[in-house]
């Protein structure tokens, strides 16, 4: 390994948001450590699994239709920009992620994968929604 990927392995796994990487197939290839601290799965149970490890039944079909055509176009309809989903814990419960996405791509310009970060905003939204439904009563 050199210097600069060993730095770079470095990075990815200490900053603070979890970081996903998955081939085409939707197989997990990255998992940094804000990864198992977010979704509770340890990098030896995440790399090799599909990535319905971490997402909920319901929104598959979704996330797979999305994924499948952005891989087809090359382009993500979110463009970057964050959105709010939910993903699964290893134990079960539900939480609400915050997530951008891009395509990686190889040097020749094929999209070799995709790339998420992710961070919980779970207290946030439920936050939210309490002060929303109060100010309804």
């Amino acid at each position: 390994m050199t210097v600069q990927s060993e730095l770079d392995a470095r990075i990815l796994d200490d900053v603070a948001d979890a970081l996903i990487y998955s081939d085409r197939a939707g197989t997990i290839t990255r998992w940094n450590r804000a990864s198992t601290a977010l979704f509770g799965f340890s990098a030896g149970e995440a790399l090799g699994q599909n990535l319905d490890l971490i997402i909920p039944e319901h929104l598959r079909a979704a996330h797979w239709k999305g994924f499948e055509a952005a891989l087809a176009s090359g382009a993500m309809k979110l463009a970057g920009r964050p959105t709010l989903t939910r993903a699964l814990h290893k134990s079960g419960h539900k939480l609400y992620i915050e997530m951008t996405f891009a395509l990686v791509r190889d040097p020749g310009g094929t999209v070799v994968g995709s790339v998420a970060m992710a961070r919980d905003v779970t207290e946030r939204v439920e936050r939210e929604r309490a002060a929303r439904l109060a100010q309804n009563s």
